[in-house]
């Protein structure tokens, strides 16, 4: 892994675009796995920014989102879709045809979303967050690690750290979602993984410098042979030690 430690949130933010632009410059029609949530919100406006200021050309990348809850549909505000429409694709100009999601798209056999990904050549550039309990995407702690894109029980801790979208309100967190599993994230080709924050500087901690264990997702990518981990100060406080 390479692992970076910067000062803000913002700095961040405009070296996830540096790595994007890298990645285009050399093969324009990537397909891209995307991410949400709040970590993401400034990493996509620089994006947007980038776009208009013509340094960054996404008009021939396909793109793949992680996760999806089940039940909700991109007219859904909640939604990830939604989310991503907002925050991405409405700004850059991102056709709806050549983004693709694991719900509802492949609700009646989520396998066939890996299949696509495959037909389409891999995802080439996979952009990662990490929960308090150290989940990549939604494959919480015991997930294995070969798991291919499949349902999910969300556990409460989960739903708890999504409720901002649901007005705080946990209990109206979707109980169920469906998301690329371990397996699927693992062969992209190159993988940045983003944390800010000093509320995920112990599980990023243990991700990097622990053992690879099934408690904690995210330590496979002490396997994967090119992942940047990028996180702010706070976040990487444990990290300096």
């Amino acid at each position: 892994m390479k692992v970076e430690i910067f000062d803000y949130a913002q700095e961040v933010a405009e070296r996830v675009a540096d790595l994007l632009e890298d990645q285009l410059r050399v093969y324009p029609y990537s397909q891209l796995g995307l991410a949400t949530g709040t970590t993401m919100v400034p990493i996509y406006k620089e994006m947007v920014r980038r776009v208009q200021e013509n340094r960054l050309n996404l008009a021939g990348v396909r793109t793949f989102n992680l996760d999806e809850y089940v039940g909700l549909d991109e007219s859904n505000p909640n939604s990830f879709m939604a989310f991503m429409r907002e925050h991405l694709f409405e700004p850059v100009g991102l056709p709806r045809e050549h983004s693709y999601f694991p719900w509802p798209d492949f609700s009646r056999c989520p396998a066939r979303y890996d299949d696509l990904i495959k037909e389409c050549g891999g995802i080439d550039w996979q952009l990662l967050g990490i929960g308090h309990n150290g989940h990549i995407g939604f494959n919480e702690p015991q997930t294995p690690w070969d798991s291919k894109t499949h349902e999910v029980i969300l556990t409460a801790d989960t739903r708890r750290a999504n409720r901002q979208a649901f007005g705080g309100e946990w209990l109206k967190v979707p109980q169920k979602a469906v998301t690329m599993g371990i397996g699927t994230i693992m062969h992209s080709r190159t993988i940045v993984l983003v944390a800010l924050g000093k509320g995920k500087s112990a599980i990023l901690a243990q991700a990097l410098r622990g053992p690879m264990t099934l408690q904690v997702p995210a330590s496979v990518l002490q396997r994967h042979p090119h992942t940047f981990v990028l996180c702010d100060r706070a976040a990487g406080t444990l990290l300096d030690r």
